[in-house]
């Protein structure tokens, strides 16, 4: 049986269906940021790309707790 996830990748499948883009690639772009702070990676993922603030969040929480090796 396959396991539930959980937490941000959670928003994984319908960020790639609404967006167009897999979710690497929105990781590549949060790691290739000048941007380093949580809050700011948010705003500019909504700012720069129209996504969501859940959507935004969840990519920016995963992909910084990735780099901090969580």
């Amino acid at each position: 049986m396959a396991e539930t996830v959980k937490g941000p990748a959670s928003y994984f499948p319908s960020i790639e269906k609404k967006y167009g883009r897999p979710v690497a690639e929105w990781q590549e772009l949060i790691r290739s940021s000048p941007l380093t702070r949580h809050m700011e990676l948010v705003a500019w993922l909504k700012s720069e790309h129209g996504m969501g603030h859940g959507h935004a969040n969840a990519l920016v929480a995963h992909t910084l707790a990735e780099a901090r090796g969580k």
